[in-house]
């Protein structure tokens, strides 16, 4: 975003300059330095670039961005409410690993949370809600980027709840995703589980289109389970790969 000023400039022999065009950067929308930070350690934890449990090194991060340690502290106490890292006495900040027990009830709550936002939704949907669910399940299907993969489905579920008119819930819901978005890109990777995230979505949607309240929150937790079974299945066969070598 740019703002346009008219400066004016006098010099010595009285000549005045205007520039009524020139442009200047708003600095006010420029990113800070904490903001650049977050962004690059949040995608380095979601890519699997650094692992769970794995020391998140102030030091190096700071001397990768020519920063101080203020704006790496900063951004990494943001990522410690979302949840993605958490700091450890004498260790410093690592990231979160999440156990089984709680992703299990991270997908009970997505289930609560997510069947009751479809059912309020669907009454209060247009055409046009319905026509930005579909383009954004054909993008979903065409694109082979696993980050764009996870920004579409926020998208489309985001799409499909926003007409039930609770932000808190769908912050609350947002919120999840992000702290899970490492394993949902674990699932996606999977062809076989992107194929069924791809072929429920088209499901949701026309059922959503039908204005069938009861159909869509059954297809919701069936989505949202089937996720959760796939990603036990992943886990756990990355698991046992890792201890037999």
């Amino acid at each position: 975003m740019y703002l346009i000023y008219n400066v004016y400039l006098q010099f010595d022999l009285g000549v005045i300059l205007t520039f009524s065009s020139f442009s200047v950067a708003d600095l006010s929308t420029m990113p800070s330095n904490s903001e650049v930070v977050l962004r690059y350690i949040r995608e380095a934890i979601v890519s699997g670039v650094i692992a769970e449990e794995e020391p998140i090194r102030q030091d190096e991060i700071a001397k990768r961005f020519n920063v101080s340690k203020i704006p790496v502290r900063e951004a990494l106490k943001r990522l410690e409410a979302e949840g993605l890292v958490e700091f450890i006495k004498n260790k410093g900040a690592i990231v979160t690993k999440i156990s089984d027990t709680d992703l299990a009830q991270i997908f009970e709550v997505r289930v609560m949370l997510e069947t009751k936002l479809i059912a309020l939704a669907i009454p209060n949907m247009t055409l046009d809600t319905i026509e930005k669910a579909k383009e954004i399940c054909r993008a979903f299907g065409q694109t082979q980027d696993l980050g764009q993969w996870a920004r579409l489905n926020w998208q489309l579920h985001s799409c499909l709840y926003e007409p039930a008119q609770r932000p808190y819930m769908l912050g609350l819901i947002r919120s999840i995703y992000d702290k899970i978005e490492r394993y949902l890109r674990i699932q996606m990777s999977n062809d076989q589980g992107k194929r069924h995230a791809d072929l429920e979505h088209w499901k949701i949607v026309d059922a959503c289109s039908e204005k069938d309240i009861k159909l869509a929150e059954y297809l919701i937790e069936k989505h949202i389970n089937h996720v959760c079974h796939d990603l036990y299945v992943l886990l756990g066969s990355t698991q046992n790969s890792s201890t037999s070598h």
